[in-house]
């Protein structure tokens, strides 16, 4: 009967030990550093376009505070309608509610596939009346994207409507990289809605209320 030997591990399964590099490589290896890659420069134009056409809803975000979403109409420089580029938005009875728009306001696009905040940007916004020149281009941009209108939409806007011409410019306030660190949420503002307390019929009653309903014998 022999005593088991321990096992000594094979060449092939001993780690080589590294070789030692001459002086002048040694120096030349500790004074190698790692550049960061450089960031991409994002074309705030061609995603503000791309974000635009993508989504119909963007938020406009009033100097004051409060953002309100806003269905609309992205037009751009190949569209012979219009003067663009720049997003058309229609508001009043029959329509979307916004409040007065100042001449100064932000835009706050978002992504179509998360939904979440994309771009940011500056817009002018400048209100259309009936009788000025671009009206009927505005019009002719926004009706064939107005889904289930009924009537004369054309004539219901000139009458008691609102139409405004929304154009970015300058640099984005927010953009891919660039996001500000708070949530954006705002507190549900007062409302004169509530829930209703009138609860429908139920066929032989509802059935929380038949529960030990039975007298005791």
């Amino acid at each position: 009967m022999t005593d088991d030997a321990p096992t000594q591990p094979s060449a092939a399964a001993v780690e080589p030990a590294p070789v030692p590099l001459p002086a002048a490589a040694a120096d030349a290896a500790a004074e190698v550093t790692v550049e960061p890659t450089p960031e991409v420069p994002v074309n705030v134009t061609r995603l503000t376009h791309e974000a635009m056409t993508k989504s119909g809803l963007l938020w406009v975000r009033l100097p004051g505070g409060g953002a309100h979403p806003a269905w609309h109409v992205w037009h751009d420089d190949g569209d012979e309608r219009g003067t663009g580029p720049a997003a058309y938005v229609v508001s009043g009875p029959g329509e979307q509610s916004l409040p007065w728009l100042p001449e100064e306001v932000e835009l706050v696009l978002r992504s179509k596939d998360t939904g979440g905040r994309l771009l940011t940007v500056h817009a002018t916004a400048r209100e259309l009346h009936p009788q000025d020149a671009d009206w009927d281009a505005a019009v002719d941009v926004l009706r064939p994207e107005r889904l289930n209108a009924v009537g004369d939409v054309a004539q219901r806007w000139a009458q008691s409507c609102t139409i405004h011409v929304l154009t970015p410019h300058g640099r984005p306030v927010e953009q891919p990289g660039s996001y500000a660190q708070d949530s954006g949420a705002a507190p549900v503002r007062p409302a004169p809605g509530t829930t209703t307390r009138w609860r429908p019929w139920h066929w032989r009653g509802r059935a929380g209320a038949r529960r030990n309903t039975r007298a005791p014998s």
